[in-house]
């Protein structure tokens, strides 16, 4: 069995990367934080910092055969995923696999290589290839880069004029270097839902209880758990996730998100490490999503866990652009019980950015939410001290 401590290093520091830090910590890992920008969310807990292009292959593989880890855990989409082939080569381990990290943002292992059932979609590399692709799919249509983040760049599009704005949110707000967008038919659906996904490395694939969530822009609002589906609905959405995790092999935590239908089932989109949606867990469940996904990379036991009767989470965002920033109205969002406040540490704010998130569990799901609401609604971003 393998010794501890272990060494983690994360590629991608943010609000999740922050929380993979303190899971880990815990269980008396060292951890190198990795992003491109200093003072990063999960930088302010690592043991060691490192900023670098993380779309750099060169500047990565330098950072990461520096540091020889044990394990690699790329927390962000806009990475160079061609060098973690490499590390794979070098007998690094990387979460969940490399072809794991560089396949995920493609629909087309689901849709065409796995045959699960997704919405209808197409590419287009310029603005006159997506009128060409959106025009099958009928009105409105989503528009999205192929590489993205918290739904930036995402549009929908309710008729060819409104095209090439689309185009141009879609590249103005781009990861990597792709210039491709995804266009897809807009689904007229019931309910999103993410289901987190364990695949162990030794033991069964296991899933948490069934999250919902609503976006604005395509970027996630709020989330509550469980979510209610019919006993169909789960067992489809279970077979649909383990049928993409088995095909991406590794051990880890996924987040798999899906359309309801009516009773149908419908995947949207997967990702292969802990989902914003799922900072829900931090209060519904007695071993979060970060723990799960720590405990998995690891190879740690899972016997066990448990989730409580009803949670939700509502996020706090900034309003505008501030160089610095501070909150007001922490004390009146913490004066209820079973609330909890988690403020992420990012340095700057911009309008709409995700700056922290209220947690609640109460007796149903729409007291959870009101609760998480209200906790929300009292916090303010404002001007940090030290601005000008």
């Amino acid at each position: 069995m393998a010794a501890f401590p272990r060494t983690v290093l994360l590629l991608g520091s943010g609000e999740l990367g922050k929380e993979v830090v303190i899971a880990a910590q815990r269980l008396g890992c060292r951890v190198v934080a990795c992003d491109r920008y200093p003072g990063a969310p999960a930088m302010q807990v690592a043991d060691v910092a490192e900023v670098f292009p993380m779309t750099d292959a060169d500047a990565l593989l330098n950072v990461v055969r520096r540091h020889r880890p044990d394990v690699v855990i790329p927390e962000i989409e806009a990475l160079a995923v061609g060098a973690l082939a490499d590390l794979e080569q070098d007998g690094i381990t990387v979460i969940p696999t490399a072809r794991a990290t560089a396949v995920t943002m493609n629909r087309d292992l689901a849709a065409s290589e796995l045959g699960l059932r997704t919405a209808r979609f197409a590419y287009a590399a310029s603005a006159e290839e997506l009128h060409r692709a959106a025009e099958p799919l009928g009105w409105p249509v989503v528009v999205k880069p192929v590489m993205s983040s918290s739904g930036k760049g995402q549009s929908v599009v309710r008729g060819p004029e409104e095209l090439a704005a689309a185009w141009d949110a879609a590249m103005a707000n781009a990861r990597g270097t792709s210039a491709r967008v995804i266009v897809e038919e807009f689904l007229h659906f019931d309910l999103e839902i993410t289901l987190l996904t364990i695949r162990q490395r030794q033991g069964d694939t296991l899933f948490c209880a069934p999250i919902g969530h609503e976006q604005e822009r395509g970027d996630y609002q709020c989330s509550w758990q469980p979510a209610q589906l019919s006993t169909s609905q789960l067992e489809q959405a279970q077979a649909m996730a383990r049928t993409v995790t088995d095909n991406l092999g590794g051990a880890g935590l996924f987040g798999v998100e899906f359309f309801l239908c009516g009773d149908e089932v419908v995947f949207s989109e997967l990702s292969p490490r802990p989902h914003d949606t799922g900072l829900v867990t931090l209060i519904s469940q007695n071993l979060s999503e970060f723990e799960l996904h720590l405990r998995a990379v690891l190879g740690l036991p899972i016997p066990s866990f448990s989730t409580a009767k009803a949670s939700a989470s509502r996020v706090i965002l900034a309003d505008r652009s501030l160089e610095s920033v501070q909150y007001e109205g922490v004390e009146q969002a913490l004066d209820n019980p079973d609330t909890q406040v988690l403020l992420f540490g990012k340095p700057d704010a911009r309008p709409g950015r995700r700056m922290g998130v209220a947690l609640a569990k109460a007796e149903t799901i729409e007291a959870a939410r009101a609760q998480a609401d209200r906790a929300a609604a009292c916090i303010s971003v404002v001007a940090g001290s030290t601005q000008a």
